[in-house]
């Protein structure tokens, strides 16, 4: 390692609080097999830390989320022997928990890290980005930010421009753009995974630059989640090993915001018959699908213990 090379360091929560996990389906078709695993081990840590479990709805996407899939997810959990303390159903003191009621409480978090300097408002098309001869594909295959806008900095209007109001970032009236996170090519993220073991990823090859809120005035994945997790108090993330580089991402964002992160755990990925990882499209290992054919919860679960060795 260069020793001038920046390491991120992020203060982690202290190991004797209240455990606080949370399962956060996202809307936008029905749960596979390998999403049920996920979420039925983040279920039994909980249960096993005498914790609280929270279900976070993350209905962020308005073109893709609906209710549809917000009220399968519900059932389909229910129905897998999923139980949790707080969520959209059951109610609890860190409501609402339908993550597109959340809103405002990300714009304040956006506003955060506005005035702190650590956001610029980007002109780029994803095509552009694509194109950029200097952009290559970070470790989740998302074409690395080649830094084209980064040298915009100066606003005249913090409330403004969190508003994504142009003329607040210096842009002419209606220009189209949206706002990412800073970050210092070569920074380190490192972390202790408690699945997993050590993680490192490089700002500037793993991933760049990368959105906090769209062009359409709604919040990126990576804001919404660290800004919801801190209101929820979540002490720790279980999730799959495909979000590793998102971890590295939102870890700079506890950073950059000052606040304490929480524990992850990312658990190994369920695969097809073709060692491709399971995508919603998989509409036969759905649990709805396997539901309608006849399957009990006990016959899911082994489904996926057969498939990835699981005790």
């Amino acid at each position: 390692m260069n020793p001038t090379q920046k390491i991120v360091r992020v203060k982690l929560l202290p190991a004797a609080r209240e455990y606080r996990g949370r399962v956060a389906p996202s809307p936008t078709g029905f749960l596979h097999l390998g999403h049920a695993r996920t979420f039925w081990i983040a279920h039994e840590r909980a249960r096993s830390a005498n914790g609280v479990l929270i279900y976070r709805n993350e209905d962020l996407d308005p073109q893709r989320s609906t209710p549809e899939f917000a009220a399968a997810a519900l059932e389909d959990l229910r129905w897998l022997g999923l139980e949790w303390q707080e969520g959209p159903d059951v109610g609890g003191r860190f409501a609402p928990y339908d993550q597109s009621a959340r809103r405002e409480m990300h714009r304040t978090t956006l506003l955060a890290l506005i005035t702190s300097g650590h956001v610029f408002a980007c002109t780029c098309s994803r095509k552009d980005i694509a194109a950029a001869s200097q952009a290559p594909h970070g470790a989740d295959d998302e074409p690395v930010y080649p830094g084209t806008c980064r040298h915009r900095c100066l606003i005249n209007d913090p409330q403004a421009a969190a508003r994504l109001e142009a003329t607040a970032w210096g842009l002419a009236p209606g220009t189209k753009f949206s706002l990412r996170l800073r970050t210092s090519d070569g920074a380190l993220v490192r972390f202790a995974d408690t699945a997993l073991g050590p993680q490192s990823f490089e700002a500037g090859r793993d991933f760049g630059d990368y959105v906090l809120w769209r062009h359409d005035d709604v919040p990126s994945y990576q804001l919404a989640v660290v800004a919801d997790d801190i209101a929820m108090r979540i002490t720790e993330v279980v999730r799959g090993e495909d979000l590793l580089v998102s971890t590295a991402r939102q870890l700079l964002l506890y950073e950059k915001l000052r606040a304490p992160a929480p524990a992850f755990h990312h658990c190994t990925l369920v695969r097809d018959d073709h060692g491709q990882r399971l995508a919603k499209r998989s509409e036969s290992l759905s649990l709805r699908a396997l539901r309608e054919a006849g399957r009990t919860p006990n016959e899911v679960r082994a489904m996926w213990a057969a498939v990835n060795g699981d005790a």
